[in-house]
């Protein structure tokens, strides 16, 4: 980050009166990284439901609509991680919509 943009970062912090990042506590930096090892240690919950349609060639059972409205729902949050800067929702529900469509390729592909 260069000077200007780091300088403007860190009026906009003081002048809306928000707390340093990184935090002074260590429990609330654990937490913060601990947030970000969910955003992308969570979407691998999928991982079994990918390479069983995949490995199987079977998406019987699993609703395109379902896996659909999933993936559409992950946008918006990922806009508003990108327009707030919060790291692990941009994070998080990027990897949850690339997942989410991977569902929904086998769906179409072997359901």
């Amino acid at each position: 980050m260069n000077k200007e943009i780091l300088h403007l970062h860190k009026r906009k912090r003081i002048h809306q009166k928000l707390e340093k990042y990184p935090h002074k506590n260590k429990w609330v930096r654990f937490l913060d990284r601990f947030l970000l090892f969910l955003a992308i240690v969570g979407p691998l919950i999928n991982a079994p439901q990918v390479f069983r349609i995949f490995d199987l060639k079977n998406a019987g059972g699993l609703s395109i609509v379902t896996w659909s409205l999933y993936a559409i729902f992950d946008i918006p949050w990922v806009i508003y991680g990108i327009v707030h800067k919060e790291k692990p929702i941009v994070i998080g529900y990027t990897l949850w919509f690339f997942t989410n469509i991977l569902i929904i390729v086998g769906i179409l592909m072997y359901g």
